[in-house]
């Protein structure tokens, strides 16, 4: 069983609570919704899923019939008290804590875990790369984002969404968004699409550390977006030394968002 709109609010009146503005909190209210992000998420008996911002519980209840361990995170204190009504004897852990500052590990107990999420505009981004940068025991995630953070987690060299996040997510995972999702299932209604998103942890990162060092691969490719419009020349004008662009085998005159990650990097090792 999920929340349907009327669950949501009779729960919300019962704790005599309102969504919070200033958390995004924008509850699902559509069975098949919850039950498509369970599915895409690929998870069932024997996973263990970490759930980000679980909210009222109705993603909670599609991941707990999938048959795998939920453990629950949530950071708003008033949430606790009927997420935990919600969830009782269903075998779901809460924890109130927040996700960006949450050590994954301690949570699981140091086994491999999938995260599946809900995300406001304002965390997505900086919590999916916290996660794949520092907390190794995540090995995919299913994010529910707005649609144009999520088309820039998951954006290609050329797509109009790609940046500097895009390569940072690049160097770390693979990512694709895999659906989209109407504003019409949520209470409150949230004036935007959104996009689901997975993420999938790469073995080893994209580029080779003995080759190139993470740490001046991602300030040529700062530089670069610093100033994304100009051509190469340009925007790396102050990094660049002489040459650099023929022995990376990379065109002066092209733009940074037409560079993949790999020609970042022999820029970089270039240098």
């Amino acid at each position: 069983m999920t929340h349907s709109r009327t669950t949501i609010q009779a729960l919300l009146a019962e704790h005599g609570l309102a969504p919070s503005r200033a958390l995004g909190q924008n509850f699902v209210a559509d069975a098949n919704t919850v039950r498509r992000i369970a599915r895409l998420a690929g998870v069932g008996p024997g996973d263990v899923v970490v759930e980000i911002g679980a909210g009222l519980g109705s993603l909670t209840l599609a991941l707990v019939e999938t048959g795998a361990e939920v453990l629950a995170i949530e950071v708003d204190r008033y949430l606790i008290q009927p997420l935990r009504s919600v969830v009782d004897g269903r075998g779901v852990i809460v924890h109130h804590l927040d996700a960006l500052e949450a050590d994954f590990s301690a949570i699981t107990g140091g086994r491999p875990a999938v995260v599946v999420a809900n995300l406001p505009y304002n965390v997505a981004t900086p919590l999916v790369l916290r996660i794949l940068e520092t907390q190794p025991t995540i090995t995919r995630l299913l994010v529910m984002v707005q649609r144009e953070v999520g088309e820039r987690l998951a954006a290609s060299a050329g797509d109009e969404a790609y940046g500097a996040v895009s390569l940072r997510v690049q160097y770390f995972a693979d990512a694709t968004v895999v659906g989209r999702v109407s504003p019409n299932v949520f209470v409150p209604r949230p004036k935007v699409e959104s996009a689901l998103v997975s993420v999938v942890r790469r073995e080893t990162v994209r580029v080779d550390p003995s080759v190139v060092s993470e740490t001046e691969l991602f300030s040529v490719i700062r530089t670069a977006f610093g100033q994304r419009r100009k051509m190469l020349r340009r925007s790396l004008a102050d990094w660049t030394t002489e040459g650099v662009f023929e022995r990376a085998h990379v065109e002066e005159t092209r733009r940074p968002e037409e560079l993949t990650l790999e020609e970042f990097a022999r820029l970089a090792a270039s240098r």
